[in-house]
């Protein structure tokens, strides 16, 4: 039994390593069940744990094949509420759909939306999650999300070890969309800020037109929440460095690096990007040496730990 304080951790199938890293500095184990799927397809789950009266998280990623990981999670909570688990909370590190959050042109729907309704109603009473794309998201809700932030973990990591000129610094937001991020990014780095001036034709199809702000002999970060297929990421990058830029870094809490992302890395004037494992990243870093993994575990294992302690987790905001 893996049961500690009527307390349980279950995982899903799209982010493995990551669930094992948090139940590693939440010094359990992950919980006991079978989740496999039968041959037509449809999702299998059983837990072998008595959930009676516990308090239960599910660790799961919505990356990957999207459709079903949410499918996957939506089932466990069934499993689980009707097992007559106390609590269950999902610890979503990649919350999908995000992207679809209003209704931008007629006749489409708010997928973010609906994806929180289904939540709901699979039984999830708390949600936990890193870097939403639109902080409205949690609006979304009828029960408490912690949306948390991944800020700290990149700052800790660029101040002491990346070996960048800090006294020489830049944080580029890649859209005027992303200006507070960057903001919030250059602050405790003491770093200037700039902004790309972009103009999007379509959806992953973006052009960046000119860079607003002094990246001239600096050494520049570009931030955003999620890269996708880096086509706006990889031409923020070549304006700055026409710009004159000495050195380009990036910075991401979500790589999900579909299409020819990778390829586009490889091919822009980029030293490093830098991301988390909220996604799995294990083939990509195969792919691209120029990517570098920074673990949100711990933050995870920790605010997982304040919830089941009922203590703050503002706590783990502070830089």
């Amino acid at each position: 039994m893996n049961r500690k304080n009527n307390f349980l951790v279950f995982s899903g199938s799209a982010n493995p390593g990551l669930a094992r890293s948090i139940v590693s500095h939440l010094g359990c184990e992950l919980a006991e069940s079978t989740l496999t799927t039968f041959s037509d397809g449809e999702i299998r789950f059983q837990s072998h744990e008595n959930v009676r009266g516990a308090d239960v998280f599910i660790i799961q990623s919505l990356a990957g094949d999207i459709n079903f990981s949410i499918m996957e999670l939506l089932l466990m909570a069934d499993a689980l509420k009707r097992a007559s688990a106390r609590r269950i909370t999902a610890v979503i590190s990649y919350y999908a759909y995000a992207r679809q959050d209003r209704k931008d042109r007629p006749r489409v729907p708010v997928s973010a939306r609906l994806l929180a309704d289904l939540l709901e109603t699979a039984g999830f009473s708390r949600i936990l999650t890193i870097d939403l794309h639109a902080n409205q998201i949690q609006g979304f809700f009828n029960v408490p999300v912690d949306n948390l932030m991944a800020l700290p973990i990149f700052v800790s990591y660029l101040r002491n070890d990346a070996g960048l000129d800090l006294k020489n610094l830049v944080i580029v937001s890649p859209d005027a969309g992303g200006v507070e991020r960057a903001r919030l990014f250059a602050r405790p780095m003491n770093a200037g800020l700039a902004i790309g001036d972009k103009r999007r034709s379509g959806p992953n199809v973006a052009e960046v037109m000119h860079i607003i702000g002094d990246v001239d002999g600096r050494d520049a970060i570009v931030v955003d929440d999620i890269v996708d297929t880096a086509g706006t990421l990889t031409q923020t990058i070549r304006a700055i460095r026409k710009n004159g830029a000495r050195r380009v870094f990036a910075a991401c809490t979500h790589g999900i690096f579909s299409g020819q992302a990778l390829q586009r890395l490889a091919e822009a004037p980029l030293e490093k990007i830098f991301t988390t494992d909220t996604i799995p990243q294990e083939k990509n870093i195969q792919v691209n040496p120029k990517i570098q993994v920074l673990s949100v575990a711990r933050l995870l294992a920790d605010a997982i730990a304040s919830i089941r302690d009922e203590t703050s987790v503002s706590k783990l905001f502070v830089i």
